[in-house]
């Protein structure tokens, strides 16, 4: 992978923009503008959409550069970390697709990056794995996305007055740019994520105690490490308005650029399939387009794989297998609930949102908790879903191995009554796919990467502000 010097580190990172004569567009990670005929539609029944334009993105795709550039520094910068020790990009980082590469995440603690990473070590080891896997970060930038994480707890909500409807209710900073920046700040307070425990840094204490706001609150503390390192200070007056001196920083001023960064960096839509339906019909090869009859036909994979970004922004059980460590649910905390960890209802047990497929074939493992590692398995799944949960092999599972989080694994797999309810939960139609099905369907998958997306390593700076960074 090419480094830059810290004297070229923005330079450089900008000289990948081209000016389209309405946005700047970022070539280096596979974002061109194409001139669209008026009308142009995708010749293929029941697909109901046209192609990807710059008014599905929030701010019409046209990004601050000099914002997207402090969001950069500030995704890859581990010193907004509890001990300093992780930062965004260790989870999402571009040699892995904006992901880890693992089923479930491996917060403060570890050391390394995607499948190599480790647990830790001795006392610093991280106590637990994170629940869930780390999702993909492509395309967020658009308007359509306004609920994130797997559970949807950051969502946009006009009733409240920040704009978003989160799990810090009224503490909750304002001057939010969009649901993307609110998300931004809660990996921070999570003490198995970024935070760190309870006895190992202030920050750690003020997540266990619950205290976000406030000066000796968790995004207060971070900010005022900003406001200690005097490159920030000078990057933060230049990008904000409101910003004269090193006091007027916080939070939110980090949280809107790190959002910048990644709508601008990660917007991917260049792929054969956009391709397709920008007019090329010899982008997609005979077998994809078997796929995409299956998929937006009697495979019903449409029916919530909607839309451009192939997803309908909703909930839904599919009877994935339950791996980790929980989140809290059952007697023993053993069970991930899902929704229903935000909404209360019963009803919504095990119902995740439904992931974007833009790129799915760098991203694996899948599902909420990393269950399966290839697409071919991830699609063999909605065969039968309560059969294929019953008969999961956890031996797929990209996991690194310690005896005491190992025997956390598959807790609720081995509970008859847990796996029954998860199957009772299914909404999804058995599909009858045979193995002819399931390639073509795989090859229309592919058929949604972006070419450019395979290799993001332009994204990485040499260094940061603070001399720390996650590589």
């Amino acid at each position: 992978m090419q480094r830059h010097s810290p004297a070229t580190l923005a330079h450089r990172f900008l000289d990948r923009m081209t000016h389209s004569g309405r946005r700047l567009v970022p070539t280096a990670i596979g974002v061109v503008l194409v001139a669209l005929p008026a009308g142009v539609r995708a010749q293929a029944g029941g697909i109901g959409f046209g192609p990807v334009r710059d008014t599905d993105y929030r701010e019409n795709g046209n990004y601050d550069t000099a914002k997207v550039e402090l969001g950069r520094l500030l995704f890859f910068d581990e010193l907004l970390s509890g001990n300093r020790n992780i930062s965004c990009a260790t989870c999402h980082h571009p040699d892995n697709a904006s992901g880890d590469a693992l089923s479930l995440a491996i917060g403060e603690g570890g050391i390394g990056i995607g499948v190599g990473r480790s647990t830790g070590t001795g006392t610093d080891r991280v106590p637990a794995r994170v629940p869930r896997n780390s999702p993909a970060l492509f395309n967020l930038g658009a308007r359509q996305f306004g609920r994130l994480f797997h559970d949807g707890r950051v969502a946009v909500d006009g009733a409240q007055d920040s704009g978003f409807d989160t799990p810090a209710g009224d503490d909750l900073p304002s001057g939010l740019d969009n649901v993307l920046a609110a998300q931004a700040l809660f990996p921070l307070t999570s003490t198995v994520e970024m935070a760190g425990q309870r006895a190992e840094n202030k920050i750690a204490k003020a997540a266990a105690r619950g205290r976000l706001a406030g000066n000796n609150g968790v995004w207060g503390r971070l900010a005022k490490r900003l406001r200690n390192v005097p490159a920030y200070v000078t990057l933060f007056r230049q990008v904000f308005d409101d910003v004269d001196a090193a006091r007027d920083i916080n939070i939110v001023h980090a949280a809107n650029a790190i959002a910048a960064f990644e709508m601008s960096a990660l917007r991917s839509d260049n792929s054969p399939f956009d391709r397709f339906l920008r007019g090329n019909q010899g982008a997609l090869s005979a077998q994809a387009r078997r796929g995409m009859n299956l998929f937006y036909g009697q495979a019903g994979c449409a029916r919530c794989h909607a839309g451009p970004f192939q997803t309908d922004g909703r909930f839904h059980s599919i009877a994935l297998p339950q791996v980790g460590p929980g989140t809290g649910g059952g007697g023993d905390g053993r069970d991930d609930f899902g929704r229903a960890n935000v909404t209360g209802n019963v009803g919504d047990r095990y119902r995740f949102r439904t992931p974007s497929l833009r790129n799915v074939e760098l991203t694996a493992p899948y599902g909420h908790d990393g269950a399966y590692s290839t697409l071919a398995n991830m699609v063999r799944h909605y065969r039968d879903p309560a059969r294929e949960l019953r008969a999961y092999d956890p031996n797929q599972l990209i996991l690194p191995s310690r005896v005491d989080l190992d025997a956390e694994d598959l807790v609720v797999m081995s509970d008859p009554a847990r796996v029954a309810a998860i199957a009772a939960s299914n909404q999804a139609r058995p599909s009858r796919l045979d193995n002819v099905d399931v390639a073509d369907l795989v090859a229309f998958l592919r058929s949604l990467t972006d070419p450019s997306a395979r290799d993001l390593g332009a994204l990485v700076p040499d260094s940061v502000p603070s001399g720390l960074i996650t590589r």
